[in-house]
Parts: C-alpha cells; structure tokens; sequence
C-alpha cells in the first residue's frame, strides 16, 4: 500500500509541476487549459487497475476482454523482446474511461492556407493540434477559432503517448479493435518514448507509423495467423491509397491559394476542389468493393484544417523505410540511426531527409 500511495503522490507531483511548468513558460496558454489537462491525466492514473491482478482475480469480468487482456500481455512481451521499444511498465495497467474517446483534438488553419497553425507548449514542442479531455470544451474552443475565421477541424482520439512522463495505460476506447490493429497502436505509441523530436510532428509520426507497420508485420508472421496478415496488408493498401488522394489534393488546395483571387473566387473554386476530392472518394470506394471505413472522414467539412491530419502520419514514411533498409532491417541499428539524424540542426535533418527520401 506505501508503494501505491508513493506511486500516486509522484503522479501528483509531476502533473502539479507539469502545470506550473507549463504556466511559467507559456504565458500566452490559460491555467484553465493546462488544469483540465493535468485533471484528465490524473484521472487515468488514479482509475488504474493492474491487468495482470484481473486476470487472475474471480471477477465476473467479459471472456472477450480477459482474451484482450491476455492479448496485450503477449503484445507487450514481442514490443520489448522482438522490436526493442521501452515497454517498462507500460500498458500493464487498465482504464475503463466510460466514454467513446479519451481526448478530443482541435486542428486550425487559415481559410486561404493549408499551413496548420500550431501551439507549443513544454515537453512537446509546437504540435498542430489542441487537446481536451472533454469534448463540450473541445467544441466550445473551436468554436471560438470558427468566430476568428480559421478552418476548424475536431476528431476524437483514442489513445496517446506522455512520452515516459508518465506510464501509459490501455485504455477501453481502444478494445473494439482487431488484435492486430491494436498491437500497432501500441507499437505507434511506445515508439514515441523512444524517439520524440520536439516541435515536429511530421518526423514524429511518420517514425512512430514506421516501426507500427513493420512492428505488426512481424507480430502476424511469428502468431502464424495468415488471414491477419491479409487483412493488414489490405488495411494498409487502402489506408495508402486515402492518404495518396488526400495528399494529392492538399497539394491542389495549396497550388489553389497561390492564385491572384479575390475571397469570393477562391472560396468559389475551394468548394469545386473539395467537391472533386469527395467525387473522387466515391470512385475510390467503388474499388474497394464499397468499403466504408473513410465514410466518417469524408462526412466532416473537408477544410484546410482537416486536410492536414493525415500527412504529418505518412510525408515521411518514405524515407524511414529506407533508414530501415539501409539499417539491414535490424530495430537497434534503425532506431540509432534515427536517434543520430534527430539530434542534426534543423538544416542538416532537412538536407538528409530530402537526400534519402
């Protein structure tokens, strides 16, 4: 019992420093934003249960999640063991949040822009997003951006790395997942841990997307389930192909904005793209023999705000596949080499990324 209360009490502190770090720092952010986040942190960590104790506990807990349970466990071990990521005691624990997201994500960018605004704050760097636990203060923010003429743009997330600040958690808005899906979920979040460059997003994620992907090709291979394997490559193949359309017509929207127009003509031709790209969409799920897994994305505004959520996950997986090919395909001599090219001057990061890629 004086570990937990020791374990809670450092929890504590570190969101109490965290919010007066972050005050400090940041004077332009509000103490009631960075309140509410340390809340919500703290609100995982105190509603933690160990998941090994409920497995071996008699409760009357659901097959279906004692066989996800078991599931994460076996996970956890080929994360550490097979892919080298700094599992500790990460994701051992369980939080059943009784809601459908864990957070809810603000994304802004001009109307005439498809640079997203970003705010910084300590730890992370300058991020293209704003987070909330609760999904009314989410939508009241944007709200506020709406009034100040951005594209606006909020998604729920379901999961998140602290980084190693704190020890993450499995949370129940990721259960509805397939095994596989949820495995590179954790192999997403814990690559964070390893390799995190403040303030770019786009390095962060294609990396931490790159060890998913390969994380979970291995994962399938050594659980010798070939229908899975299938199923992934499928989600993958049409995952690339929706970030190829959206990424194509990011571009066109950009290329759109360089034109001399005044605000009636370009908000006139930015509707005839965004009808395009919908058009577009329709030809593609007929391909997919009528797939509807993007049908809620493509519900939502489609505006400059939207539009960049998808790159930062895949503008440079490119060029960490070939990191990884040049590494001989071996995690310890990947992750070094990314480490090494994380720590060049902006410039030089720059250079070499375009160089490889």
């Amino acid at each position: 019992m004086q570990n937990v209360r020791a374990l809670l009490r450092s929890n504590s502190v570190k969101a109490t420093l965290l919010v007066l770090l972050s005050i400090a720092l940041v004077s332009c952010e509000t103490v009631g934003y960075y309140s509410q986040a340390a809340r919500g942190q703290l609100t995982i960590v105190f509603g933690r249960e160990d998941i090994q104790q409920l497995l071996k506990a008699e409760q009357d807990l659901p097959a279906e999640l004692m066989e996800k349970f078991a599931k994460v466990m076996d996970i956890r071990e080929f994360a550490a063991s097979e892919l080298g990521l700094p599992v500790g005691e990460n994701y051992s624990s369980y939080v059943d949040l009784e809601r459908e997201h864990v957070v809810w994500n603000v994304f802004a960018a001009p109307e005439f822009s498809v640079d997203p605004v970003n705010w910084c704050y300590p730890i992370a760097g300058c991020v293209a997003y704003r987070g909330y636990f609760s999904e009314q203060s989410a939508l009241s923010y944007a709200a506020k951006l709406e009034e100040d003429g951005f594209d606006v743009y909020t998604g729920g997330v379901d999961a998140y790395s602290t980084l190693g600040w704190f020890e993450d958690s499995l949370l129940s808005t990721v259960l509805n997942r397939a095994d596989y899906q949820l495995a590179g979920l954790l192999f997403h979040e814990l690559a964070h841990q390893l390799v995190y460059l403040p303030g770019d997003t786009t390095f962060n994620e294609s990396f931490a997307t790159a060890v998913e992907r390969e994380g979970v090709r291995r994962w399938l291979i050594k659980s010798n389930k070939d229908s899975d394997i299938d199923a992934a490559l499928l989600d993958y193949d049409r995952q690339q192909q929706f970030v190829d359309l959206v990424t194509d017509y990011r571009d066109r929207f950009e290329s759109l904005y360089q034109l001399d127009l005044n605000e009636s003509s370009m908000r006139s031709q930015k509707l005839k793209v965004r009808q395009a790209l919908r058009e577009e969409y329709a030809v593609l799920k007929q391909q997919w023999q009528g797939y509807e897994g993007y049908d809620g994305w493509f519900s939502r505004p489609l505006n400059n705000a939207q539009l960049s959520t998808v790159a930062s996950y895949n503008d440079l997986l490119p060029f960490f596949a070939t990191v990884f090919e040049q590494s001989n395909q071996d995690f310890s001599a990947f992750y070094a080499e990314v480490i090494r090219i994380a720590s060049l001057p902006e410039k030089e990061r720059d250079e070499l990324v375009a160089v490889i890629e």
